[in-house]
């Protein structure tokens, strides 16, 4: 999640009204979006590239058995496929929602290895997965991107290394990612999240310099700075939801700015709170690619206040809100703590407003 520090936006000021229409439909009506052919896609032929289209990625939660703390296959994949069906353009394994951390490798190939196989036995094979491999050696970043690959990955999202950053030199962390680009089986995505590498903030400069590598296809900015984001976004002619421009994937990394993403010119965003609604946020995008901005301005408030509950919440709220309002998520593991009747009240009503809208899709 997005390391926001504002206050939240005031509780029931939204009010769709009788004229406010949420059809859903898929937003890919480009026909350069849409040129892959699903029946020869086979997820254990790593040469296919499942092609990023713009739109709303899922960075998707782990499920774990309540009772012995051991991966949930059978939600994993049930999890994907309602993704799916809602209509996002991806999904996302091994992030923060995904506690990656709380993963071993063979738990994290488990993971995407589900979450692809689900995805093709429901139909949805053109579908990417991206998969975070960030690790501290550029060793391990290499062998994460590897098993991704065999996996069923298409693409690799990456952290930068943080642990002994005191100790770089100014060219390590670009030298960092050139040598995992190079030697990645599958293409990679730079992923800043300063709140996770120890206030670690790559800036524009770095990124457009680093865009120009063959293997890096694109960046998700959970940072928060538009202003970089409009920077990267220009300086690559990254793909919108109408040009496909170079290609390259300018993403945001929370739902609290999409519009805002969209307006400065990026790809669309890869953000955890599509959990919970992802039929919402895609009829984000589909409101601003419709040019409908006054009404995607009131439901980007609502998506706004949604986001600002699974930011707070972290994926403990983000659980409790997927349990309490669709009846499945179970806990974070351990030592992460399980919510108590209180908290989890509280977490199923700061999402109500949102799954209402959810619900009416």
């Amino acid at each position: 999640m997005s390391p926001h520090n504002d206050a939240p936006s005031p509780a029931n000021s939204f009010n769709l009204g009788s004229g406010f229409h949420l059809p859903v439909q898929s937003i890919y009506t480009m026909n350069t979006y849409n040129d892959f052919e699903t029946s020869s896609i086979e997820s254990n032929d790593i040469s296919v590239r499942r092609s990023l289209v713009p739109g709303i990625y899922v960075p998707t939660v782990a499920f774990f058995d309540p009772a012995t703390d051991n991966v949930d296959v059978d939600t994993v994949a049930s999890h994907a496929v309602r993704l799916a069906k809602a209509g996002v353009a991806g999904i996302t394994t091994q992030g923060s929602n995904g506690e990656a951390v709380h993963l071993s490798h063979k738990e994290r190939n488990l993971m995407t290895n589900t979450t692809r196989k689900a995805l093709d036995n429901a139909g949805f094979g053109y579908m990417p997965v991206i998969v975070g491999c960030g690790a501290q050696s550029t060793r391990e970043c290499i062998e994460l991107c590897e098993e991704a690959a065999s996996a069923g990955g298409d693409y690799a999202l990456v952290l930068p290394p943080a642990y002994y950053q005191g100790l770089f030199s100014k060219d390590t962390v670009k030298d960092f990612f050139n040598d995992v680009a190079t030697a990645s089986p599958i293409p990679i995505l730079i992923y800043n999240y300063p709140g996770a590498v120890s206030g670690m903030d790559m800036n524009s400069d770095t990124i457009i310099e680093l865009s120009h590598h063959p293997n890096i296809v694109g960046c998700k900015l959970t940072c928060g700075n538009t202003g970089k984001l409009n920077r990267i976004a220009a300086a690559t002619r990254a793909a919108t939801v109408s040009d496909p421009g170079s290609g390259f994937m300018c993403m945001g990394g929370s739902v609290d700015f999409t519009l805002q993403t969209l307006i400065g010119g990026g790809s669309g965003i890869i953000g955890g709170m599509a959990n919970i609604a992802p039929k919402t946020c895609v009829k984000l995008v589909q409101l601003f690619e419709a040019g409908q901005y006054a009404e995607a301005r009131k439901l980007q408030a609502v998506v706004a206040r949604g986001d600002w509950a699974a930011i707070q919440g972290g994926i403990i709220g983000t659980k409790a809100g997927l349990v309490a309002h669709f009846g499945y998520g179970g806990y974070a593991r351990k030592p992460l703590p399980r919510p108590n009747k209180e908290e989890t009240r509280k977490w199923r009503e700061a999402f109500e407003e949102l799954v209402s809208v959810e619900n009416a899709l």
